[in-house]
């Protein structure tokens, strides 16, 4: 059984193991419905609720289930809750959800959820498969709107355009313009724009990495340095 800390799987679904920088999973919805910060922001949302309500039942039933059957077992929980989201929002954000359109349908075929379930809810607690599934989520979700936002800012000028679409009607005049009378970077919100764009994001938590694991020496007088390398 797994039994990781709480600030081990924060940290895992922030950072070091993020679905998106690390893994490089659910590139497809990523890349696809990231041009404004309220699209990714609503795929990010939906993923989260199926990660943490499929990471809790999958953790509950591990006992129950025989080996042999349980992917297909686990893909109909995931599979569920996907289609329980996809009818709410087709309900409650309506305008939203045919925005995202298919790709609310395709987070059954997420390998990061099926993967989360089976590598770690199977395997663990339900409070260690809830606080995982949702870390997983959210880490997720921070990828998309940072990607959302950094396309619809160099694409746009703009941030938090069609708030209204998720927020309702209060939030129509939401929109903040950054860049007045801009006439739009086109590459910046077609799919090419996304891939550059996550390969910058990804550039950048790479250097921060490097940082942050470069060793320091101190030197006899007291002065840090830092070491070469090899």
């Amino acid at each position: 059984m797994t039994n990781d800390s709480y600030g081990k799987l924060t940290l895992n679904g922030l950072w070091s193991n993020n679905i998106g920088f690390v893994q490089l999973l659910g590139l497809c919805p990523l890349l696809a419905v990231s041009s404004t910060v309220v699209n990714a922001l609503g795929l990010g949302l939906a993923t989260t609720l199926v990660l943490l309500a499929s990471n809790v039942s999958v953790s509950l039933i591990r006992n129950l289930v025989r080996p042999e059957i349980r992917i297909p077992a686990f893909m109909m929980i995931i599979a569920s809750f996907v289609t329980a989201i996809d009818l709410a929002m087709q309900g409650w954000l309506f305008e939203l959800h045919k925005v995202l359109g298919i790709f609310i349908p395709l987070i059954v075929t997420n390998c990061a959820i099926l993967g989360r379930a089976e590598a770690y809810a199977s395997r663990t607690t339900v409070d260690r498969a809830a606080m995982d599934g949702f870390m997983m989520g959210l880490g997720f979700t921070l990828v998309l709107v940072l990607l959302g936002a950094l396309r619809e800012i160099i694409g746009q000028g703009t941030l938090f355009s069609n708030a209204h679409l998720m927020f309702g009607e209060v939030a129509r005049n939401w929109t903040i313009t950054l860049i007045d009378d801009y006439r739009g970077f086109l590459l910046a919100i077609l799919p090419p724009g996304a891939f550059i764009g996550l390969g910058l994001l990804i550039a950048v938590k790479n250097i921060i990495d490097d940082r942050i694991s470069k060793p320091v020496t101190v030197n006899i007088s007291g002065t840090v340095s830092e070491s070469a390398g090899n």
